[in-house]
């Protein structure tokens, strides 16, 4: 009892981009439900609310006056394991984020609001009260011969809910009202009369939005073939050594099937697997496949799935009966695991993993592979036909183990990619829009043998831009430093950084002009144009603007899986990892939109991109056809992305990054600041560079202007930290933090904002 006598305290978490914890006063007649990892709603200042997350229940008295009491207790268990505790701590560390942006981007926003999830509520039907013997159920059955549409209803209940009419037995089965109308037929008039009549009874049952539809038919696992099954021993003889193993397989070679055959093995020794990928568009193909074979075991977890089911998957991973094997996309790192045994990355090199806005800016890889560190025995499988330079420098350094998987599934050959100069064809005046002669014979060919089509441009919209044929005037964001993009399906211009859109100009603001016309080809136009030269063929297009919501993405890649499209075009969305069994030709139709970007990853996405876009053709019964069209056919990558010789480019890439020290040899910070006013904006980054210069020395690069330096109307500065491998992090997190600080405590920079994007992509 002493114990209850003694003031306690509670450290909290709040879902605020703030540092530390805030704490709070626990009031005696919720000091017993008040524990780590429950949600607690607390107030902040005069009238605001939060619904935060208990750390540490002390005694320690605050040494600030005010201490405000915990006002309500959410849960009577823990919500968060202390696993999850460890690794939003390892995030707010590593990517110099507030562990309050971490707790915020972990939970569904039903589990953080005052008024957020609600659960399900279903209507069900059951017999009156009075009828529930078999004399009155005779009774009733007499009653309602007069209305006999009430009477069926009433019939049609007792079946379903195998009551019997005869001996009154009770009910085995509960019967909702959508399927006791479905069943009947019958209208809500009808089912009411009876209600009234007290013939029947409706009462309301929480549900779940879970898997309502059975256990499917679960079909065996395949058997792998002999390389498939030396890929998998290796595998788990690499295991024995090492916690990470990367698999390198060509596309198209039965990655998945090996999956499939690790987590069969992972659930017969009781563990859990995290299954990620690194875009919601493959959990269409990927869930059926694995649902396939584990059946309700599976649970999908991404942020197309509304937030009551994110939350329901959340506290089902919590309960006596978890799913065994959760497939999602980067969020999925956050859920709860009781026994995590196996984390499998699909993509392993896929850009998508890395969250970029809001913070935390974290890579769903690093953080999964940190993840299964804190479950101890726990491995981690990397898949990919493209490795990232850091994963496979990793196995060089012998960090990761690597199993290589060459061959294709069913020998099947990998594309025959040929390059197309459309340099010199445009020169000659024979390119048809983004067309060259050989790409279109190809698709022509291909279509007239009832196979299908993949055309990869990674430009969204119309045009990129449009111009004045006169004075050379572009329209540009008035918030953003880009050129605004046309967008034929709605009419307007549209930025691609705020999402502003504007009405097009009759004529030019600079010269009277009124010849605008669009400049370069987006997919939207590439659409267009397709369908003027193919007019007979089934079209569809896979983009950020027709992906909006999860039924598009199913409905995009199940048309195309059926045939019932021929030919898709789309963005890097097409070139992550999807299956398509009548793909013969894809076209590339401007690669050096990737190869020109000013980045130092530039080669390296844009070698993968081709790579991966490439292995679409040709995965099952015939060899594939690609036609890469460039105007630099010179460059080694392009040879490289034809030959599929990876080695080569990795290893004079590699060369080139110690040259420049840049990753693997070296990891990047950039420091972004950001205001209103470019006049601060520039002041600010020049003090930050000679503050960090103090500590760092010529590993600061900067300050500069990013490529596209003002967005959403704020102003913009970049500096770039190289830090030598083995350099003290947590030093090196502390200057950063120091410094940042001092810059935010100065008056002259009220309202600047400072943020860290570490491993940056």
């Amino acid at each position: 009892m002493q114990w209850y006598l003694m003031k306690r305290y509670v450290d909290v978490i709040l879902p605020l981009p703030l540092e530390g914890f805030f704490t709070y006063s626990v009031p005696e007649k919720l000091a017993e439900k008040v524990k780590r990892g429950v949600r607690l709603l607390v107030p902040l200042g005069k009238s605001k609310r939060y619904v935060g997350l208990a750390v540490e229940v002390h005694d320690r008295k605050p040494d600030f006056a005010q201490i405000k009491d915990v006002l309500e207790v959410l849960d009577a268990e823990p919500v968060v394991r202390e696993e999850q505790f460890r690794l939003w701590q390892w995030i707010a560390d590593y990517y110099l984020s507030p562990i309050g942006e971490v707790y915020n981007a972990a939970f569904p926003l039903g589990m953080k609001t005052v008024e957020g999830y609600k659960p399900k509520q279903e209507t069900y039907v059951t017999l009156g009260e009075k009828y529930r013997n078999e004399q009155s159920l005779h009774i009733a059955l007499d009653v309602l011969a007069r209305a006999p549409k009430q009477q069926k209803v009433f019939i049609d209940y007792l079946q379903l809910s195998h009551w019997d009419e005869i001996s009154a037995e009770v009910a085995v089965q509960e019967v909702s009202k959508d399927e006791l109308m479905n069943f009947s037929h019958c209208t809500a008039a009808v089912l009411k009369q009876l209600v009234d009549k007290k013939f029947l009874v409706l009462y309301e049952k929480e549900v779940g939005r879970l898997n309502h539809g059975g256990e499917p038919h679960l079909e065996r696992i395949k058997k792998l073939n002999v390389p498939q099954q030396e890929a998998y021993n290796q595998i788990l003889f690499q295991f024995l050594s090492k916690k990470i193993v990367l698999l390198h397989g060509v596309t198209s070679s039965g990655k998945t099937e090996i999956y499939i055959h690790m987590i069969k093995e992972a659930i017969e020794k009781k563990q859990q697997v995290l299954y990620l990928l690194p875009e919601i568009a493959l959990t269409v193909q990927m869930r059926d496949r694995l649902q396939r074979v584990f059946g309700n075991r599976l649970g999908i977890y991404h942020s197309k799935y509304s937030d009551a089911e994110r939350v329901e998957i959340w506290k089902k991973q919590l309960s006596a009966n978890p799913y065994d094997v959760i497939l999602g996309a980067r969020s999925a790192v956050f859920l709860p695991f009781q026994r995590l045994g196996l984390v499998i990355i699909d993509e392993e090199h896929e850009t998508s993993f890395k969250q970029q806005d809001p913070a935390p800016r974290y890579h769903a890889r690093s953080v999964a592979i940190m993840l299964a560190q804190m479950y101890g025995t726990a491995k981690v499988l990397l898949g990919t036909a493209t490795p990232s330079m850091e994963s496979y420098y990793n196995t060089k350094v012998g960090k990761y183990g690597l199993v290589s998987l060459q061959q294709r599934y069913q020998d099947i050959q990998l594309p025959e990619i040929q390059v197309v100069d459309i340099r010199d064809l445009q020169r000659r005046k024979m390119m048809n829009g983004p067309f060259s002669p050989l790409l279109l014979a190809s698709i022509r060919k291909a279509l007239e043998a009832n196979e299908q089509v993949i055309l990869f441009q990674n430009r969204r919209g119309f045009a990129p831009m449009i111009e004045c044929k006169v004075c050379g005037w572009v329209p540009h964001c008035q918030h953003c430093d880009v050129s605004l993009t046309y967008h034929k399906n709605t009419g307007q211009l549209t930025c691609h950084y705020c999402g502003n859109t504007y009405q097009v100009p009759d004529k030019c603001p600079n010269c009277g002009n009124t010849n605008l016309t669009g400049r370069g080809y987006g997919t939207e136009k590439i659409e267009d144009k397709i369908m003027e030269i193919f007019p007979e063929v089934r079209v569809a297009r896979m983009d950020l603007d027709t992906t909006r919501t999860r039924n598009a993405y199913e409905r995009l890649i199940n048309d195309f899986a059926a045939g019932r499209t021929q030919l898709l075009i789309g963005t890097q969305m097409i070139s992550k990892g999807l299956d398509f069994d009548r793909v013969s030709v894809v076209g590339i139709l401007n690669a050096d939109s990737m190869l020109n970007y000013p980045d130092f990853r530039a080669y390296e996405h844009a070698f993968t991109m081709m790579a991966q876009v490439s292995g679409r053709a040709g995965r099952k019964g015939k060899r594939g056809l690609v036609i890469l069209q460039t105007k630099s056919p010179q460059l080694p990558v392009i040879q490289q992305v034809v030959t599929n010789d990876y080695s080569t480019f990795f290893q004079e890439l590699l060369e080139e990054r110690r040259a420049f020290r840049y990753p693997p040899y070296y990891h990047l910070v950039y420091v972004f600041l950001k205001h209103r006013y470019e006049q601060v904006a520039n002041t600010a980054g020049m003090e930050m560079g000679t503050r960090l210069r103090q500590w760092f020395g010529e590993r600061v690069l900067g300050p500069d202007k990013p490529a596209i330096a003002k967005v959403k109307s704020m102003h913009i500065r970049k500096l770039v930290l190289k830090l030598e491998n083995g350099i003290d992090h947590k030093k090196v997190r502390e200057c950063l933090r120091l410094i940042q600080n001092q810059m935010m405590q100065d008056s002259r920079y009220n309202a600047l904002q400072i943020y860290f994007d570490v491993d940056p992509l």
